[in-house]
């Protein structure tokens, strides 16, 4: 069995999530976590969390995308969200200096306060950083990460990834490192820790390679349904079979997300 740590089902490019769902478990993925982009899709990330109690964990946050977005009072209304879900985390945050926009002005005040609020309530924070180290790194300075936080889909150095682990990081493989030329991904993942990697699929985005496709949709978004696939990709990859990989990566998510 598995768990997929970061996807987007409530994203619009997917039709319907209760059959996105159904496929998941199918597959065996045994549960997931969904997580928001902006203050306009909480509700619906609330909404697939309360359908499927049992298969989806709920995450609340602003992306580095979409920092303009926030309108007043948005940590208020964060707060309760979690505080009403003792399950939910805060999710996907970050900084991003890949895009030009919102630019990291705009970003950092709103990753801080989520760095806060994650702290302030001990609920596990999902990172995304593209090309921002030394900006991430002089966020934590300012607000230190909660206990446990994971690098999502992480593309970084084994330089950058020895410095997140004493405060906690855990570090998420996506699909779209399978790719022959992500190699370098992958032997960053090999030196990571084995008890700090996780999985995730990021659907509808980071699709794995054609070959890593069990389940195909149209203009080439990712099912979260190739979990599986994208598991025993990896698995190879370490040189362990499927079941172990499974192991090790369950209970790293259960420490991750407890």
């Amino acid at each position: 069995m598995w768990i997929d740590s970061h996807n987007h089902l409530q994203d619009p490019r997917f039709a319907d999530g209760s059959e996105l769902i159904r496929a998941m478990r199918r597959a065996g993925v045994e549960r997931c976590v969904v997580n928001a982009t902006r203050e306009a899709d909480w509700a619906a990330v609330r909404q697939l969390a309360e359908d499927h109690r049992d298969f989806v964990l709920p995450a609340y946050g602003i992306h580095p995308w979409y920092a303009h977005t926030a309108t007043t009072g948005w940590q208020d209304r964060l707060r309760s969200l979690l505080l009403a879900d003792t399950r939910a985390t805060v999710g996907e945050i970050g900084l991003d200096q890949w895009i030009a926009k919102p630019d990291l002005g705009t970003q950092m005040p709103v990753f801080l306060d989520q760095l806060e609020i994650s702290r302030e309530l001990d609920r596990t924070a999902t990172i995304h950083c593209l090309k921002a180290w030394d900006a991430l790194f002089t966020a934590f300075k300012e607000q230190p990460p909660p206990a446990r936080f994971l690098m999502h889909s992480f593309g970084g150095s084994i330089e950058v990834a020895r410095r997140l682990i004493p405060p906690g990081a855990f570090f998420s493989f996506s699909g779209y490192f399978l790719q022959p030329r992500k190699a370098k991904v992958l032997e960053v993942f090999r030196q990571l820790p084995e008890d700090r990697i996780l999985l995730e699929t990021d659907a509808p985005d980071m699709a794995p390679p054609p070959e890593a496709i069990t389940h195909p949709l149209p203009e080439g978004h990712n099912h979260p349904a190739n979990l599986a696939s994208i598991a025993s990709g990896l698995a190879r990859g370490f040189g362990v079979s499927p079941e172990e990989l499974s192991r090790r990566t369950g209970n790293n998510f259960r420490r991750c997300f407890p």
